[in-house]
């Protein structure tokens, strides 16, 4: 008989056992419990991101990130609006990368990323929706981003001041300035397309 097997205490390892499973089904709770309440709002998350970076891949790298990092940091949501939460982490995701493209320096969004003519982009541009997207894509980044909070994902007034870290009052004129931009941009496009027709 080794040294080994003489101290061997079956409770201690039945009570390490049953703690190693407790943690077990409290993880898998916990995942479970992720699934449930942050994957229904998956395809918000790559709208907006789609939205701030402006280009489908780094959009889906962005909402990966906020997934992980969302997963990692479930047990401090409180419980309150969780597209929300989840969407002030892609935008958080989304200034990590710009700034991870600029060394460290946070700059606007807008100048942040390049416009590239692509085949894709050529030929989604002659669709209303695609036309639509680009037309969004021009404003500035705080009034695009606000827009897309408000009229796209639905969010509250009190849900985009508290995800843009802004006053309600800078929501409202945001979403009234975006307005006025994009309709100015619309007709200025729709005007242009009847003087080639």
């Amino acid at each position: 008989m080794g040294i080994g097997t003489r101290f061997f205490r079956p409770r201690l390892v039945s009570s390490t056992r049953r703690r190693d499973d407790g943690d077990a089904a409290l993880a898998a709770a916990r995942s479970e419990q992720f699934r449930l309440v942050m994957l229904p709002h998956l395809d918000s998350a790559y709208n907006f991101a789609r939205y701030l970076a402006r280009d489908a891949t780094a959009a889906e790298d962005i909402v990966q990130d906020a997934f992980l990092r969302a997963f990692r940091s479930f047990d401090s949501w409180r419980g309150d609006s969780a597209k929300s939460w989840l969407l002030t982490i892609v935008r958080n995701c989304f200034i990590s990368s710009v700034a991870a493209r600029n060394g460290g320096e946070v700059v606007a969004a807008a100048e942040a990323v390049a416009d590239v003519d692509t085949p894709e982009s050529i030929l989604a541009a002659r669709s209303e929706a695609a036309m639509l997207r680009a037309t969004i894509e021009s404003l500035p980044e705080p009034f695009r981003e606000t827009l897309v909070l408000r009229e796209l994902e639905e969010l509250s007034y009190k849900e985009i001041a508290q995800l843009t870290n802004v006053p309600i009052g800078t929501v409202m004129s945001r979403i009234a300035r975006a307005r006025t931009m994009l309709a100015e941009l619309l007709l200025s496009r729709d005007e242009g397309r009847r003087a080639q027709s």
